[in-house]
């Protein structure tokens, strides 16, 4: 149980974070991190060390933000007055209106591209998590961080008339 609670206290803000950087809703990658260690507790004895721990966490809170989604999904069909979680990630950015920009272009983006770039940049994860989560090479976390970054600085540039 003490080396539960470890865990816990050492994984807890980069869970925290990548549930963040996914939904954009602080008290919903607040509630998702605590069903995140919940599910992990219950758990913990298939993890069988093939990956680090936090990227195995991190797999374990992207599935419960999938679930949530898929709940939420649900819910929405159901009322379609029901706002959107994610509408004002960008709000806290003091340029607004380049955040858009950007946000809207990232959103543009094919995946792996932006689910890596936000992993990375919103996350902050290190590439060897990323690699974990999808199951690839560091290398190839890397290679799709930067080909993502040099997808949007083109198309940011285009719209700017290339004067980034």
């Amino acid at each position: 149980m003490e080396e539960f609670e470890r865990i816990f206290e050492q994984y807890a803000p980069v869970v925290y974070r990548f549930l963040l950087s996914h939904c954009g809703d602080a008290e919903l990658a607040e509630e998702l991190t605590g069903e995140t260690f919940y599910r992990a507790y219950l758990a913990v004895g298939s993890f069988r060390g093939e990956c680090r721990v936090e990227t195995w966490l991190c797999k374990i809170a992207r599935n419960a933000l999938s679930k949530e989604r898929r709940r939420r999904g649900r819910l929405a069909e159901a009322d379609p007055e029901t706002p959107d979680p994610s509408a004002d990630l960008f709000a806290r950015f003091a340029d607004r209106e380049q955040a858009l920009r950007i946000h809207r272009h990232l959103h543009a983006l094919p995946e792996p591209y932006r689910e890596v770039f936000t992993l990375r940049v919103f996350g902050e994860l290190p590439f060897r998590d990323i690699a974990g989560i999808f199951g690839k090479t560091e290398s190839w976390a890397k290679v799709t961080y930067y080909r993502a970054r040099d997808k949007l600085i083109a198309r940011l540039e285009e719209e700017n008339g290339n004067q980034l």
